[in-house]
Order: C-alpha cells, then sequence, then structure tokens
C-alpha cells in the first residue's frame, strides 16, 4: 500500500468536499457522489487518494463499502498546524 500526502490529499477541492460530507456519518460513493459535478468511477479515485493518505478508512457491509473520516490520519497534520 502506498502513501498519499496528506496535504496533497486535501490540496484538491473535490477530496475537501468529500471529507467535509463525511464529516457527520459514514457514506457510500454513491451518496458521495450527488451533488458532486464529477462521476462516481471519479469520486472513487479522489477517494482512493484519501484512503491512501489515511485520512479516510472503509468498511465493506454487505455489498456495500461506507467510507468515513479516519481521526487517526489528521494526527500528521494537526501535529504540523500546531507548531503555528
Amino acid at each position: 500500500m502506498s502513501t498519499f500526502d496528506p496535504f496533497v490529499a486535501i490540496a484538491d477541492p473535490n477530496r475537501r468536499h468529500l471529507l467535509m460530507a463525511l464529516r457527520r456519518e459514514p457514506k457510500t460513493v454513491t451518496e458521495l457522489s450527488e451533488g458532486l459535478p464529477i462521476s462516481r468511477p471519479a469520486v472513487s479515485q479522489h477517494l482512493k487518494a484519501l484512503l491512501d493518505s489515511k485520512l479516510v478508512r472503509v468498511t465493506p457491509v454487505g455489498t456495500k463499502r461506507f467510507y468515513a473520516i479516519n481521526p487517526e490520519g489528521f494526527s500528521s497534520l494537526n501535529a504540523w498546524l500546531r507548531q503555528f
């Protein structure tokens, strides 16, 4: 598994939108793609970058995959920001 820089991950506005959508509850790709001007496959690619940067985690439930915020993944971002 590759690791993706979380700062690069949050630089993209679509990924920031996905993170904001996941703040309250886990969601599927279909739920996340609603209201976005990009396709479901594009949402999946953005989620992959968020998964690789450890900002999001995924839990399979039956045939669905639920994406949620991974609080531990934000620790490197928070540690860097706390310097200032």
